[in-house]
């Protein structure tokens, strides 16, 4: 296991508010708060483990509704101090939830649909969270270095965060990546660098450069900052319930790229019910993937309970990674809601892509026309319940992948005159 040695480490000198210590999901070992992300009895996940206990359930909700507009309303039931919001930091969340009634026409959809639309973050992807809470490790933690692997959208906002914070930054992505994220990422003057290969090669690489003495004093959020970056995917659904009236959605559609996000809005959905802010009432959970890249839903589908590697091949390569490492809990949770794991093809994610604009003027990025052409066919195959509310997430904005809707252009081109403008038949 890859643990690197900064001087801030010892969790009785970090302050990550209600954060008690690390636990590991498989064996439930326990680790006091550091930069390490696997379990030295059985190498499985660590995540983050609480005391919620210094507040009631009222006192809590009525300190969540009293705060700022974004994910440190939250700051009580996350690892971070309290005084968070004073420090620099993108300060992104509280985004729109759309009751999309144009789309559930077309849908069939009766109880209610709505999309959560993260793409309204600074950086315009849901992953300005994970790399705000992140940057808190880091600060805690005491690396001077900022760093990814990432399919594009998280090299974006680790590189915004680490200027915003003044970290340096260091990101690694596939070097063919859509450009607009790559000029997204590169702006804000960090450094980007491209690996030959797909993002399963990029994190391996990460992966051994935090192991050698070149990566000292570097935080990756998504490697060894991982259980710490990966809870604030807990916002989207704590933001969702207070959204709805502290109600829980009936319904979920979530992307899946390493499953993470689909994991921690359950642990979300299910912390919000413990500390009674919710009522505790069934839920169903369905995961979203590329047909070009769709491990998790093939394990689904054949009943299995390992999810093997696939070689990605798809447009929505936010959404490419052929391995990913939380594709097991997945499943689980997918089956204990009684939910399900669904792709679609190329093709059907453009088709959604211009449906969700047409019908709610919102421009999903290709990870948005998955969960919507997925809830689409849910709804077809019978196994979303149109008259139950729903929520679907768009999780970026759709200018980032042009190149998926380049066919999309002018009407027509017509003379400055108005029989011009008849002739084109648009009087």
């Amino acid at each position: 296991m890859a643990v690197q040695t900064v001087a801030s480490t010892s969790s009785s000198t970090v302050d990550l508010g209600p954060a008690a210590a690390l636990s590991c999901r498989e064996c439930g070992h326990r680790v006091p708060l550091g930069p390490v992300f696997a379990c030295e009895e059985c190498f499985g996940p660590l995540e983050i483990a609480y005391d919620f206990s210094a507040y009631g359930t009222e006192e809590l909700r009525a300190r969540i509704e009293a705060g700022p507009a974004n994910i440190w309303r939250y700051a009580p039931l996350l690892p971070v101090p309290a005084d968070v919001a004073d420090k620099p930091n993108i300060n992104p969340g509280w985004t729109k939830l759309v009751k999309a009634d144009n789309l559930a026409g077309e849908l069939g959809v009766t109880g209610g649909l709505f999309v959560k639309d993260d793409s309204g973050n600074p950086t315009h992807s849901f992953k300005d969270r994970v790399v705000a809470q992140a940057l808190e490790a880091a600060r805690a933690f005491g690396f001077t270095t900022l760093s990814c692997s990432s399919t594009g959208n998280l090299a974006g906002a680790v590189g915004a965060a680490a200027a915003r914070a003044g970290f340096r930054s260091c990101v690694f992505i596939p070097h063919d990546l859509e450009q607009g994220k790559v000029v997204m990422a590169a702006v804000y003057g960090g450094e980007l660098v491209g690996i030959e290969g797909n993002y399963d090669d990029v994190n391996r690489f990460c992966s051994e450069l935090i192991g050698d003495p070149a990566g000292e004093g570097w935080g990756f959020v998504n490697v060894n900052l991982r259980p710490y970056y990966a809870e604030g995917s807990k916002t989207l659904a704590y933001e969702i319930c207070e959204q709805l009236g502290w109600r829980l959605p009936d319904q979920l559609v979530v992307p899946i790229a390493s499953g993470s996000q689909l994991t921690k809005i359950d642990k979300g959905l299910q912390e919000l019910i413990r500390l009674g802010l919710v009522e505790d009432r069934p839920y169903k959970i369905f995961g979203a993937q590329a047909e070009g890249c769709s491990p998790v839903s093939t394990a689904f589908k054949a009943g299995h309970d390992v999810v093997r590697p696939q070689k990605p091949d798809t447009i929505a390569k936010s959404l490419a990674i052929g391995n990913p490492a939380d594709g097991p809990y997945v499943l689980d949770i997918a089956r204990r809601t009684g939910g399900a794991v669904e792709d679609v093809t190329d093709e059907e994610i453009v088709s959604a892509i211009k449906l969700l604009a047409r019908t709610e003027g919102i421009f999903a990025e290709t990870a948005g026309g998955v969960t919507v052409g997925v809830t689409r066919k849910l709804l077809e195959n019978g196994l979303l319940d149109p008259a139950k509310t729903t929520v679907v997430l768009n999780t970026g904005d759709g200018l980032k992948t042009l190149d998926a809707v380049a066919g999309t252009g002018l009407s027509a081109t017509i003379r400055p005159t108005l029989d011009s403008f008849r002739e084109a038949g648009l009087a």
